[in-house]
């Protein structure tokens, strides 16, 4: 299977996460009433999916080393499979969210073997292309998710969102199984009796690795803070439709996808500094714009300064990754882990603990934009940037 071949795959393989955190956002104050919860409660859905799908990528990553990741990748969709069905009979919050968890764990062997796979097949200028052609495919999942959960809402109830996943998760199983090649046949003397940690110690070590990791990290915490929050500001607070709901958050992410389009492209045009130092700047311009517009709630007011953050992060996530994983071609599945470690839980963490303070959606959001600046500050060093290689 050559390079161009391989991308189809790994594209089914990323749409796993979005759409389990995106098609059944509008359903969600329908969710908390017939499972007897607060919308705030129902948040947790999408925290808990994403922290045990971060969580299990310290496991999952040394698993697709010494086992190949094609299997590992099957073992999960299996479990995506079924406990998208155990969603559909929840019966309650907790069971709801003991099937979140699993969905979880399944996503993360899924995801971790799809970046295996690009860091296998391409070298670190190709692998922040792929990263970013593969963000803008799942960007693409929160424009066209929420308008699908709406409409099987509407006419077959909340649950049929989940029958939606694990339909999906049907067909791409059996598309993987018949034409993923594997890309890295498995290495015995790798040990999975036990965690990593020396390994994955020295991994977050590495200078490169950290670095670029951490901007990954913020910049996810900042999505996952939107997508947790929209529903409550947007339909609760401001009091919008679930019509005007999906409308904004669509245009935010044909945003997103038009800037995971170019970033390839300029990219390879300006190399990873330039596109690394524009994405900073222009998170920073939209956590500044938040804070100025915050005295006057509207969702214009809340959305603009989401879309120039979907802008910023579209350029520094598929360039930051490529650039972390880098050093690793021999610890490629431990690495992604890592980084799939630190960009879900770690971020799922941060947000968090930055909704236990008792500000506004809007502050928070402005407070995790605003985090990068410190790195803006390092990357403008240049004593720092020569310790981390730009390729």
């Amino acid at each position: 299977m050559t390079k161009k071949q391989m991308l189809p795959m790994l594209m089914l393989m990323v749409v796993f996460s979005p759409l389990a955190i995106d098609i059944f956002l509008p359903a969600l104050p329908l969710m908390a009433k017939d499972l007897g919860a607060s919308l705030v409660d129902m948040q947790l859905s999408i925290t808990v999916f994403l922290f045990s799908m971060g969580l299990g990528q310290l496991f999952t990553g040394p698993l697709t080393d010494r086992y190949g990741r094609k299997p590992i990748a099957l073992v999960g969709i299996v479990l995506y499979i079924l406990a998208s069905l155990a969603c559909v009979y929840a019966d309650g919050l907790i069971s709801h969210l003991a099937s979140r968890l699993i969905q979880g764990f399944g996503t993360c062997a899924i995801v971790v073997s799809a970046f295996a796979i690009v860091r296998d097949k391409y070298n670190a200028l190709e692998s922040g292309a792929m990263y970013s052609y593969l963000n803008g495919v799942i960007c693409c999942i929160p424009a066209l998710a929420p308008l699908l959960g709406g409409w099987l809402t509407e006419q077959f109830g909340w649950h049929s969102n989940f029958q939606f996943m694990a339909i999906y998760g049907v067909l791409a199983g059996l598309l993987i199984i018949s034409f993923l090649k594997e890309s890295h046949p498995g290495d015995s003397s790798v040990e999975i009796a036990k965690i990593p940690f020396k390994i994955y110690l020295s991994i977050v070590r590495t200078p490169q690795f950290l670095f670029h990791s951490a901007l990954v990290m913020i910049s996810m915490a900042v999505i996952i803070a939107y997508v947790t929050s929209s529903p409550s500001w947007l339909m609760v607070k401001l009091g919008l439709s679930s019509d005007e709901f999906i409308f904004w958050f669509s245009l935010n992410a044909l945003f997103n996808i038009t800037a995971c389009i170019v970033a390839p492209k300029l990219l390879q045009r300006y190399g990873a500094s330039i596109l690394i130092s524009s994405g900073l700047v222009i998170l920073i311009f939209a956590g500044a714009l938040m804070l100025a517009l915050q005295y006057e709630a509207s969702a214009i007011n809340f959305m603009l300064p989401i879309i120039f953050s979907s802008i910023g992060f579209s350029l520094l996530m598929g360039t930051c990754a490529g650039q972390a994983l880098e050093p690793f071609a021999t610890r490629a599945g431990t690495a992604s882990a890592l980084l799939g470690f630190m960009q879900m839980s770690g971020s799922a963490l941060i947000v968090g603990l930055i909704q236990l303070l008792p500000i506004s959606e809007v502050l928070q959001i402005s407070i995790l934009m605003l985090m990068v600046i410190p790195f803006y500050l390092l990357w403008k060093n240049h004593a720092f940037k020569a310790s981390v290689l730009v390729k």
